[in-house]
This record gives structure tokens, C-alpha cells and sequence, in this order.
């Protein structure tokens, strides 16, 4: 059922003042990707017994998988059920219509990236089209996020290295990152400095002293996107700077498929899988506890 466009605007305003805090109080809250019903209750524990705020964020195929409408509705009933702030973050969204499409479900965040669709998009259309969806945005107050450049890697688990000489070509630098925010009027930078999307063998480097450049040249919210395999000690510092959304999503799916792999194993007889899957999403729980509790978003969460 959906929400009324009151209802969805006391959302978004509950979710622009989390914004807030997070700034105030120096901590970031974590977006956590579903794909299934089984993470997004892992998600719905971990925030109930830590008391911290949580976004819940679906990409483009899992929006395909789950549909707009079934998404919300399972996020407002596990917000309802766990007596938790939850929020819906619309990931990566390669064009305005799916935006918008979000927009008027209800979905309190959105990240609008042309460049994950074309890669080759050029600067002028990557900021027309922003500035489409957050004027779309103003009816609902929705927060909208997005980026100057196409940002690397895949949402798997990876088996070669980081080419760190590489991916420097592609990070923010405060020159651009103050541009690109004041010609589009967005409320969230997603920024480049180390972070990569998936889980790599050998940890990422996050390049703190950029992102405090970074903070000091914008007053918007910074994202940071690609936080899994990401040392702890890292998030704790990026917090403390001033980013407010940090995106997790490699770590839960590692653990989710090799702890299903694991269960089924040692059920070989059961095929009631839903018997199953409490063991499961339980370990996805550890990594979003462990996550939050980095963020320093435990307790923070205003039901």
C-alpha cells in the first residue's frame, strides 16, 4: 500500500534532520544493500539491538528483482514490526525516470548516477540531469546524491589486486567537487578517495587528507560509496571528518553465500530452505552490527 505524499514528507524530513545529526555529532549512517528479504531483516536486527539509524538502498537490478512498490512496502513493514529509523535509498539509478519513479514511491534518498549507465557521459549532461532530478525531488523533499564521473568496480567479491595508480585518476578533488555541487544543488556528494565498489584480497586505502580538503570546500553531505573490505579504524576517522552515509554491500553478500553454502551443507536432508535462512541472515547481522558500530551510529537512531 502506498504512502501518502504527508506521510512521505514527514519521511523526508526525519531523514534530512538524521543528515543533520550525522554532521553535528560526527558519525555516518550505513546503507546497506537487499537483494532478498533475508538481508533486509538482518538489517531490521542489527539497527533494533543497536538503536542506530539505517538506510536501506536497492540498485537498479535489485529494484528489477523486487519491484518499487514491494520494496517500500517491505521496508515500512520491518520499520513498523522492529520500531526502527529506516530509511530507502534508491542506489545508482542510471536515468531521471527511475528517479523520479522513486521519488513518488516514497523513497527518502536518491542517488542519480548517469555515468553508471554510460560511462563516456560527458560533465554538461551528467548536470542537467541531476538538476532535473532535484528539482523532481523539491515536491518530496527527498535527498538527492550524485557525482561528476563514473565510479569503479562491481558489487562482487574480486580476485586481483587494486590498481591504486589507476584508480587515482578518477578521485575528487575539492575544485571539482565544490563545482559540480554548486551548478547541481544536490545534498550529497559522493566522493572518490580511495573507496571502490566490491571486495578486493588486499584492503582499500582511504585518502583521509583529501576528504578533509573535501569537507572544507562544500557544506553538503558527503557519501562515501564502495565501503566494503574497508579497515574499521578508517570509517571511524572518515566519520569524525564528516561523512554521513557510508554504502556496505560486497561484506554482506560474502557472508550471506558462504554461509548459506555452509548451512546447506550441513542440512543436505532439509529442504524447507526457510528453516535455514535465521543462520544465514544472522551472519549478515555481524557484518551490519559490525559496520554501525564503526560508523559510531549505535544509539544514535530518534524513533
Amino acid at each position: 500500500m502506498g504512502l501518502t505524499i504527508r506521510e512521505i514528507r514527514d519521511n523526508t524530513t526525519r531523514a534530512r534532520h538524521l543528515m543533520q545529526r550525522s554532521r553535528q555529532q560526527h558519525f555516518a549512517v550505513g546503507a546497506f544493500n537487499i537483494d532478498n528479504q533475508e538481508t533486509l531483516i538482518a538489517i531490521a536486527q542489527a539497527a533494533q539491538k543497536l538503536n542506530a539509524p539505517v538506510l536501506v538502498e536497492v540498485s537498479d537490478g535489485e529494484v528489477k528483482a523486487l519491484g518499487i512498490e514491494n520494496i517500500r512496502d517491505m521496508v515500512d513493514n520491518y520499520k513498523v514490526q522492529y520500531g526502527i529509523e529506516m530509511y530507502l535509498n534508491l542506489d545508482h539509478s542510471p536515468t531521471v525516470e527511475d528517479c523520479k519513479r522513486a521519488i513518488d514511491a516514497g523513497f527518502e534518498f536518491i542517488h542519480i548516477d548517469i555515468s553508471q549507465a554510460n560511462h563516456d557521459a560527458t560533465t554538461e549532461e551528467i548536470i542537467e540531469k541531476t538538476k532535473e532530478v532535484v528539482e523532481y525531488a523539491k515536491f518530496t523533499g527527498a535527498l538527492v546524491e550524485s557525482e561528476p564521473h563514473y565510479f569503479g568496480g562491481s558489487s562482487n567479491v574480486h580476485t586481483e589486486n587494486i590498481d591504486y595508480e589507476e584508480i587515482k585518476k578518477t578521485f575528487s578533488t575539492p575544485e571539482g567537487t565544490k563545482s559540480f555541487v554548486e551548478a547541481t544543488g544536490i545534498d550529497t556528494y559522493a566522493a572518490a578517495i580511495g573507496n571502490l565498489h566490491g571486495k578486493y584480497p588486499v584492503p582499500k586505502e582511504l585518502d583521509l587528507e583529501l576528504l578533509q580538503r573535501i569537507r572544507d570546500s562544500i557544506e553538503c553531505q558527503i557519501s562515501l560509496h564502495g565501503g566494503s573490505g574497508t579497515p574499521l579504524n578508517q570509517f571511524e576517522e572518515a566519520a569524525r571528518i564528516g561523512v554521513s552515509k557510508i554504502n556496505i554491500n560486497s561484506d554482506m553478500r560474502f557472508a550471506f553465500r558462504e554461509e548459506l553454502v555452509k548451512v546447506l551443507a550441513e542440512h543436505p536432508d532439509e529442504y524447507a530452505v526457510v528453516k535455514l535462512m535465521p543462520q544465514v541472515y544472522g551472519a549478515v547481522q555481524v557484518v551490519v552490527e559490525e559496520k554501525i558500530n564503526a560508523f559510531g551510529s549505535a544509539g544514535k537512531a530518534v524513533v
